[in-house]
């Protein structure tokens, strides 16, 4: 009996001094952790770049749009399209944008619609809230709306049903005192 205990010793002592196996070990349970880490940075700074982009679309309607003192469809649609082209390498299919041209009312400071298109178009006459900076009487805006749902690639990393991305630019006409689109004239509603 001595014997067996003896032999069990030796081959415990033996067992907790050979290290052979310990890095191997460590390499399993670290590499998943690094892997979520590694796509984890990898998507969020995708999400950036989109984020970044979608901006720019925002950006880039509403500059277009109110360089022109008229617009048709044929030129709202290049806008949208020149727009779209922004979000290259990217998928432009999730994109929704909208324009609008706002006028803002002298006496109670309201900003209502003149004439809106896109995916989310308004209706004319309807209110829109606008940053109070802005918010000169008698005066017009173009309003572009850009959103945009960014799907990860690697769901399990970020959020899997997406994120929904959007932004706001505001521009004042800058050839005319507004931008007149179709019948719509420079006059209030």
């Amino acid at each position: 009996m001595s014997l067996i205990w003896l032999r069990l010793r030796r081959s415990a002592a033996a067992m907790l001094a050979d290290c052979r196996g310990i890095a191997a070990t460590e390499f399993a349970v670290i590499v998943p952790i690094m892997l979520v880490m590694f796509f984890g940075t990898v998507e969020f700074s995708s999400g950036v770049a989109v984020d970044r982009k979608v901006t720019l679309m925002a950006r880039t309607l509403s500059d277009l749009t109110s360089q022109s003192t008229t617009v048709t469809d044929s030129d709202l649609t290049n806008f949208f399209a020149a727009s779209k082209g922004i979000m290259t390498p990217y998928s432009s299919t999730p994109t929704q944008s909208t324009i609008t041209e706002l006028y803002v009312d002298p006496k109670t400071l309201a900003a209502r619609v003149q004439w809106s298109q896109g995916n989310s178009a308004r209706a004319a006459g309807t209110t829109v809230t606008i940053p109070t900076a802005l918010k000169v009487g008698g005066t017009y805006l173009i309003f572009s709306e850009v959103s945009y749902k960014y799907v990860p690639a690697v769901g399990y990393v970020m959020a899997s049903g997406g994120v929904n991305l959007s932004d706001v630019s505001y521009t004042r006409p800058r050839q005319s005192s507004c931008v007149m689109y179709k019948t719509t004239a420079c006059t209030t509603l």
